[in-house]
């Protein structure tokens, strides 16, 4: 520090909807060289040494003056810690304000980025330092939002211009729904707050694609430039692709989650219960009161100690003189000791793992509903099973269970989505030709494994980042192309998919070019191996109203694709309202 070894590189934070740079964030940097060079190990080392506060406040207008001698446009970001914060607001901002006009940089033109090296503690004397820079317009970024020090009481209690999102949601978003999630949260967030968000550690054209549909304003990151002692002031090339092009990205699917009223509660049966020390004659009273009670719960004041199911006990209480011998004996005896014991707000989702245990005496005698531990209600295996496919097929929605596809309903979104953006696209509707005849003569196993190369092979031809491929249920698969080259990719597909499965066929089958099994009316019947076809529709700006429509209208060509010789069926617009097909 005081031989000033140190310097500034300035990282670009660019302006998504302008697709121009919006400013720079200032950068210390050590000796080359030396093991002071990196951020981190030279703020350390000022801590160690008690001359952090030091360190920031000379670097800050340090940086100030550089960034006026590069002539650098936009904004500067300065990070600072609180303490620095209010040490510049002491002289009303005078020697911070005084630096930036000596550079020739308009005091408006900076940005404070508060880190937290500390915890803030004093909100109310950070407030107070900040209203001394609002004056001169100078504005407040929030830095690493969501890495576990940012607070969502500092951003609502300091209610900053700009939020950087932690880098680490940026990273690998258009894989993770979760990231997806947080991202959507967030901007929610800073809509309400009044804020804009930066979305720091930007990589790859995917992840930024991602992000600006979603709705981030500013992004950072090393796809839109390093730091670098002399950044340049435009975007790169590539950056300016992505943020000119019309195309949505494809975001990853994401299931839907456990909903707050499918719990075991909704499965409860109001039902008496029979004392542990009542006697089977009891029990058999209850059973003929309530006619359609499965089971009784036996109980020990409010606990539960067993259950006993009605179909065996009334059929041990019909054989001969069990009633003159065993009515008057304890209930105890007759009860399963250990039944299924389930509190009521466990989510049925979780329930999957009962449905597959090795006990399955449930299914017939239902399970004894708690709560807090305590005997709450009965439950039938009936309705357990009837709730759980429920969950299954919604969650099927979703995503293809056999596949992991996305399935109708974010289908349908991202169909809006284009439909929104008024994207270009065509709808690629994908059906194997004789699978149900297939499947019959060669069993569902070998099915399965041909939806699933089915699934691979659409997959390994399509552009991750801007095709999208829904598994619609069954055999059907529809595929929203971006991708100028859509078509030689449908040809691709059903050129690769007449090769790999090859491997499902047996060798005489694969010899006579077909097999046998029963049609539609069981007759025996020669059909041609299993092969892909395809249904095409361009989609055009305002050419269809809704999600709907676009889905109907490949569906169609499918239909025509499946009696083609060619496998391929194309519908396009020729007009406002006609179609063309061929």
């Amino acid at each position: 520090m005081d031989e000033r070894r140190y310097h500034f590189v300035f990282q670009p934070i660019v302006d998504v909807a302008a697709a121009e740079v919006f400013g720079y964030e200032a950068l210390v940097r050590g000796a080359e060289g030396s093991p002071l060079h990196g951020a981190d190990a030279l703020l350390g080392a000022a801590r160690a040494a008690g001359r952090l506060l030091e360190l920031e406040c000379e670097a800050a207008l340090a940086a100030i003056a550089a960034f006026g001698r590069l002539r650098l446009p936009g904004r500067l970001f300065i990070n600072l810690g609180a303490p620095a914060i209010e040490a510049f607001a002491a002289d009303r901002g005078s020697r911070l304000f005084r630096a930036a006009v000596d550079a020739d940089v308009a005091p408006s033109r900076l940005m404070l980025e508060l880190t937290e090296h500390e915890r803030v503690e004093q909100y109310e004397r950070l407030h107070a330092a900040l209203t001394v820079f609002a004056a001169q317009d100078i504005g407040l970024a929030l830095d690493d939002f969501g890495d576990g020090r940012s607070s969502l009481r500092l951003w609502a209690q300091l209610q900053p211009a700009i939020v950087k999102l932690d880098k680490y949601f940026a990273r690998d978003v258009h894989r993770d729904p979760r990231k997806v999630d947080v991202v959507r949260a967030m901007l929610t967030l800073a809509e309400r707050f009044g804020s804009l968000v930066v979305a720091e550690g930007i990589e790859s054209a995917t992840e930024l694609a991602v992000l600006r549909d979603l709705g981030c304003r500013y992004a950072q990151g090393y796809l839109l430039g390093r730091p670098h002692e002399r950044p340049v002031a435009g975007v790169p090339d590539e950056v300016s692709a992505v943020l000119a092009s019309g195309k949505i990205a494809v975001l990853p699917n994401a299931l839907p989650g456990p909903h707050p009223d499918q719990t075991v509660a909704r499965l409860i049966v109001r039902a008496p219960t029979v004392s542990a020390d009542a006697c089977n004659e009891d029990v058999r009273r209850v059973f003929a009161k309530w006619p359609d009670l499965h089971a009784v719960a036996i109980v020990d004041g409010d606990w539960p100690v067993g259950l006993i199911d009605r179909r065996t006990f009334l059929d041990r209480y019909a054989q001969p003189y069990f009633s003159e011998l065993f009515g008057r004996r304890p209930c105890a005896q007759m009860m399963n000791p250990d039944p299924m014991r389930v509190e009521r707000d466990v989510p049925i989702d979780s329930m999957v793992r009962m449905l597959a245990g090795d006990d399955q005496r449930y299914l017939f005698e239902g399970f004894i509903v708690t709560e807090a531990g305590r005997y709450a209600g009965l439950a039938t295996g009936e309705s357990l099973v009837r709730a759980v496919t429920e969950r299954r097929i919604e969650a099927a929605r979703h995503a293809n269970p056999l596949t992991l596809l996305p399935g109708n309903i974010p289908v349908t979104e991202h169909i809006r989505r284009l439909l929104a953006a008024r994207a270009q696209f065509a709808a690629c509707y994908f059906d194997l030709n004789n699978f149900k005849p297939y499947n019959d003569l060669y069993g569902y196993w070998r099915g399965d494994e041909m939806i699933k190369l089915a699934a691979s092979t659409i997959l390994d031809s399509c552009d991750a980042g801007q095709d999208f491929v829904g598994h619609v249920g069954g055999d059907d698969f529809l595929v929203l192309f971006q991708s100028e080259d859509w078509l030689a990719r449908c040809r691709r597909v059903i050129e690769q998919f007449a090769l790999r499965s090859r491997t499902l066929f047996d060798p005489q089958d694969l010899a006579r070019g077909g097999f046998e099994s029963e049609d539609r009316r069981g007759f025996r019947t020669l059909f041609p191996l299993t092969a892909l076809s395809v249904g095409a529709v361009e989609v055009r700006p305002d050419a269809f109203s809704t999600p709907e429509d676009v889905a109907s209208a490949a569906a169609a060509a499918k239909m025509v694709a499946k009696r083609s010789e060619g496998g391929i069926h194309l519908c396009g617009l020729v007009s406002d309202d006609a179609l063309a097909c061929g």
